[in-house]
């Protein structure tokens, strides 16, 4: 099964592997060095690329937030549309 890494392990793999890169290496040697494949170092690189580490956590934290808010917000609106079918006579 494949492992789940954290953001701050991400960003640190990336800089590794920006530091392989700079010396010269080629993506293959950097995604092999920081032991990815160069499909999940392109995609961290999409989404982490440029971010620093607070930056990362607030992500985080934010999609969290931002996910608990959603939930809430389908639970509200599946009551109302259970009241207003209540509200018909329609049992």
């Amino acid at each position: 099964m494949a492992r789940k890494h954290k953001p701050e392990e991400i960003i640190g793999k990336l800089r590794e592997a920006e530091i392989v890169l700079a010396q010269g290496g080629t993506v293959a040697d950097a995604c092999r060095r920081i032991g990815v494949t160069e499909q999940s170092y392109y995609r961290w690189r999409r989404e982490y690329g440029g971010l620093k580490m607070d930056q990362a956590r607030r992500m985080k934290d934010l999609e969290k937030e931002n996910a608990r808010l959603r939930r809430a917000v389908s639970d509200l609106t599946l009551d109302k549309l259970i009241l207003q079918e209540a509200a018909r006579g329609n049992f």
